[in-house]
């Protein structure tokens, strides 16, 4: 920037400045103001042309006085014609007043345009950024229509200054953000994508920020920004301080920069192998400078530093494909959990929620539960608090429900009244997701209403009735629960609600204990009838009209109670309507039509559940992440409500659904009563009842519902017939080359990203049981343009249709732009199989037929069920698997580190059980399963033998069937 001479000082600005100062009051002020606005408008007027410092001076005035809080309604003219001053301060004064006060819609908006396009053409650095600043002061829509065009040219240009430069990328930017329609993608694109590569840092971190936000939304013309950000990034994190001195901030090279392009590459997915590495090296460096002493004790050192860390970590989440970075990232995240500094604290806990929901590093976060308990209790801020429960919910699995359950309810006693209601909801969804037992689960419930019943919203309790109801083997004990429960001085009216509600469908199992007799459950529930509201005594009416069925003993004491003048002449007329229509049921209807009308209810129709759906409400938009739940527990028998998804469903079901339907149903319908009821009785409860039946176990409900359906029933009427349109193996192409690659990502896991461009996602979600499974694709369209002709198709190559079974659904044809569709797969394992059926994608993206062929993640393991065995059972099966055929022997070079815990990992996701004590050698695996499929049961033992110290493995299966053993070796080999 120019400097400033003596003469620019401007002592009547100056002075003017100091009266301003001196006023002793408002009026002093105005009035000293208004002389001197009469002033500047005589001399604007006059006759005596004004030389450019005196214009600057007066419109220097105009802006301090406007920036007083007072209106300026002239002086706007003088302003641009300082426009076309060629003095340096003149025409900075010119552009600030412009910037300040002038609107996109003043008339002078046209002049102000010619003045920046000559500015812009003059080649003077220093014009030409006083007008970008203007164009990204301003940023109005008009701006960007009359200089988009522009400033693209002036950002690639080769004698372009570096200066300009930054200054044209961040216009650019601006004028994006409010206007992308205006902003032409061109040859430009390409050519601001290799500034990245620029010898100026200052010009790196600008376009850096532009390229982010465009790649957001055109990632396609930007996809070969991530090799040069890669390239960029290794050389800024493998420099030494003194290196990049002038971007060095306190010992940290370039941090701002390193974040924004760690930011950039969160925009793809992982790239080629080759960058890949090259990237994986970076990420590792970035670690192991975060265990490094720190080189100055001044926060703004450790600041930066985290800065870089903590983008890094969430760059390696966001790929979430390199076991050892992912359990590496956790590690460093716990060291922050105990950090003096709160914001370090925060940010480790928010990080480490979504680490909890990868497979690779979900038991790495598991290892610090007590760290985050104490967290819950001691920290002083409630946002750390918040951060720490939300971790314990995403951290929860089937091994540690009770004890976080456990913890999160004796927190609930002292926690914050504007976390507690979220708190109740994870408490009940946790309860639900993984009850070992429904005993477990209903004790749960109603201490929880014991607790916090002001913050337990009707669809916590709506769901305890309704699991109730579908549950014959806790009725008995909830029954025993509630009325123990209700004895109690104190009662939360959610509590009378839940046991009004129990005791008349149930309360006839306790009633042969004299303690819990009929009177005395009647006396104990009407002793709570005055100290409710109309709802919750609407409720209690129907229990008692339900109490005449079940009791005939009661029906005087009952219909004295109805007939009383407090119910029949009642102020409300819902109450008033049920006193007198359930006395005049009492009374007139026989005992078997009574029956027929107050009958037990009947189970409940499955629906999602409605408890998680509000939780999601409560944590907006952005609790996707936070809440999602994909890789829990797949042999979990949740009891929680499930919904049976569709093809059109247009986004990913809920994090904790459960995949394979298996949950109980929705909130439980009302007693029979009018519908009014003061809304007591919401939406939830709404749906057809199903006839009451004892109904499958679980277990069996799972293979009956992936039973193929009979041609004539009712279920092959909602299952697609197999078209004979459908293209065969020699109609597809060959699978894409890396389609082997991406099948081994999933040989240990069911759930992930199985493919990804710049057009389209795949998402897989799956559950496996003996030989029947059940998979989810979810198909998302990345582009804003709606995908035409949209056909996903299983083909089966070879004789494999024999040996596997495929039943899919279709999806819809369009698949609209941001949106995602879901296809749901039965599949059903007949005999054992070495390849897996390809999965064709076709479609019209933009007029241009796109088609590509995946190769589906169903391999023979999916069908292993782990087998627990004692060491002798173990080597005496071993022995009689001794022909050489039926081994498969493997000596192999470790392909990723050598970790004992991701290795366990790894083999428990193939499929088999691990066996403890079985090996002499205690670093070696021994593990054993059966794999299902409906011709016959095929055995297998193996044992995984490290050799730190060599890098290399021995992998040794034995089973029944000599290509299952090759196979199985070849598929579990690849992963180490």
């Amino acid at each position: 920037m120019p400097a400033v001479s003596k003469g620019d000082g401007m002592r009547g600005l100056a002075v003017f400045i100091s009266d301003i100062r001196n006023c002793k009051s408002k009026e002093a002020e105005i009035k000293r103001i208004n002389k001197e606005l009469a002033n500047i408008r005589s001399k604007f007027k006059g006759d005596k042309a004004l030389d450019g410092y005196s214009k600057k001076k007066y419109v220097c005035k105009l802006l301090f006085i406007f920036l007083l809080g007072h209106d300026i309604d002239f002086g706007h003219m003088e302003a641009v014609n300082l426009l076309s001053s060629n003095k340096y301060t003149e025409k900075q004064i010119g552009y600030l007043f412009i910037s300040v006060l002038v609107n996109s819609n003043s008339e002078l908006i046209r002049l102000i345009n010619n003045a920046i396009k000559n500015d812009l053409a003059s080649r003077n650095p220093t014009f030409m950024g006083l007008a970008l600043h203007c164009i990204a002061s301003v940023g109005s829509r008009e701006m960007a229509e009359a200089f988009a065009g522009e400033i693209p040219k002036v950002l690639v240009a080769g004698d372009t200054m570096d200066s300009v430069k930054q200054s044209a990328a961040l216009c650019l930017l601006r004028l994006y953000r409010t206007s992308p329609d205006l902003v032409p993608m061109g040859d430009w694109t390409s050519r601001v994508v290799h500034l990245l590569n620029d010898q100026h840092l200052g010009v790196v971190t600008a376009a850096t920020s532009l390229i982010t936000t465009l790649a957001q939304k055109n990632p396609e013309e930007f996809k070969t920004s991530v090799s040069l950000a890669v390239s960029r990034l290794s050389r800024i994190v493998t420099s030494a301080s003194t290196d990049l001195q002038d971007y060095t901030y306190y010992f940290v090279p370039a941090p701002w920069l390193s974040v924004k392009l760690l930011r950039l590459l969160q925009c793809y997915p992982p790239p080629d192998p080759a960058v890949r590495g090259r990237l994986t090296e970076c990420l590792e460096t970035i670690l192991n400078k975060a265990q490094e002493p720190p080189k100055s004790k001044k926060v703004q050192h450790s600041n930066a530093k985290n800065a870089v860390l903590f983008e890094a970590i969430s760059l390696i989440i966001h790929h979430d494909s390199e076991p050892n970075l992912l359990v590496r990232a956790c590690n460093q995240l716990g060291q922050f959990l105990q950090h003096r500094e709160t914001n370090l604290r925060y940010l480790a806990l928010e990080s480490m929620c979504t680490l909890a929901s990868s497979e690779f590093s979900h038991e790495a976060v598991k290892t610090h539960i007590d760290t985050v308990i104490n967290a819950l209790k001691t920290e002083r801020d409630v946002s750390v608090r918040q951060r720490a429960a939300d971790l314990l919910y995403a951290m929860c699995d089937r091994s540690n429900a009770k004890q976080i359950v456990s913890e999160m309810l004796r927190y609930l006693e002292t926690a914050d009244y504007a976390i507690r209601e979220e708190i109740v909801l994870k408490v009940a969804i946790l309860a639900e997701k993984y009850a070992v037992d429904y005993s477990w689960y209903v004790d749960t419930i109603l201490n929880l209403i014991r607790i916090a019943g002001d913050y337990v919203s009707e669809e916590v309790w709506y769901r305890v009735l309704q699991i109730v109801t579908n549950r014959d083997d806790v009725q008995g004990y909830a029954a025993k629960t509630v009325f123990e429960a209700l004895q109690a001085p104190a009662c939360h009216e959610n509590m009378v609600k839940v046991g009004g509600y129990i005791l008349g469908e149930f309360g006839n199992l306790i009633a042969g204990d004299p303690r819990s007799s009929p009177p005395v459950q009647f006396s104990l529930l009407h002793s709570k009838f005055h100290l409710c509201s109309v709802a919750t005594r609407a409720l209690l009416l129907s229990t008692y009209i339900k109490f005449i069925n079940l009791f005939p003993e009661t029906k005087a004491t009952i219909q004295a109670v109805l007939r009383a003048g407090s119910q029949l002449r009642n102020a409300d007329v819902e109450l008033q309507q049920r006193a007198v229509e359930y006395l005049t049921l009492s009374s007139v209807a026989s005992t078997d039509v009574l029956a027929t009308v107050l009958e037990e209810m009947p189970p409940f129709p499955e629906r999602e559940s409605s408890i998680l759906a509000k939780l999601k409400r409560k944590k907006g938009p952005g609790a996707g992440s936070a809440l999602d739940d994909g890789r829990r527990d797949p042999s979990s028998n949740d009891i929680n409500g499930g919904v049976e998804p569709t093809p059109s469903t247009v986004s990913t079901p809920s994090p904790s659904a459960d995949l394979l339907g298996l949950r109980a149903a929705p909130p439980p319908a009302a007693p029979p009563a009018s519908a009014g009821a003061g809304n007591l009785l919401v939406d939830v409860f709404d749906g057809p009842a199903a006839q009451p039946s004892l109904g499958p176990t679980p277990e069996e409900a799972f293979l009956s519902e992936l039973e193929p359906p009979a041609p004539e029933s009712p279920m092959a009427l909602l299952a697609d017939p197999a078209p004979a349109a459908d293209p065969g193996p020699e109609d597809i192409g060959p699978p894409i080359p890396e389609a082997d690659e991406l099948l081994n990502k999933f040989v240990c896991k069911n759930n992930g990203v199985l493919f990804e461009n710049q057009l389209l996602q795949i998402g897989v979600k799956s559950e496996f049981r003996q030989n029947l499974g059940r998979m989810y694709l979810f198909y998302g369209n990345k582009t804003s343009v709606q995908f035409q002709n949209f056909s996903p198709t299983v083909v089966h190559p070879g004789d494999l249709q024999t040996q596997l079974a495929v039943q899919t659904k279709r999806v819809a044809a369009q698949v609209d732009g941001g949106a995602q569709v879901q296809q749901v797969l039965n599949i059903e394992c007949l005999r054992d199989f070495l390849t897996p059926p390809l999965l064709s994608v076709r479609f019209r993206y933009g007029g241009t037929p796109q088609a590509l062929t995946l190769k589906l993640p169903v391999t023979i393991n999916k069908f292993f069920q782990p087998t627990e065995m004692a060491a002798q059972d173990f080597f005496q099966r071993w022995k009689q698997l001794s022909l050489p055929q039926q081994e498969a022997q493997k000596i192999f070079k470790a392909n990723h580190p050598m970790d004992a815990e991701v290795t366990k990992a790894k083999l428990l996701g193939f499929g088999s059980a691990l066996l403890d004590n079985v090996d002499p050698n205690p670093e070696n695996f021994v593990g054993a399963g059966i794999i299902q499929t409906k011709a016959l049961q095929v055995g297998c033992l193996l044992r995984l033998e490290p050799n730190a110290q060599a890098q290399m493995y021995r992998l040794t299966l034995r089973t029944s069937k000599e290509p299952v053993s090759r196979h199985l070796c070849e598929l579990l080999a690849q992963q180490f």
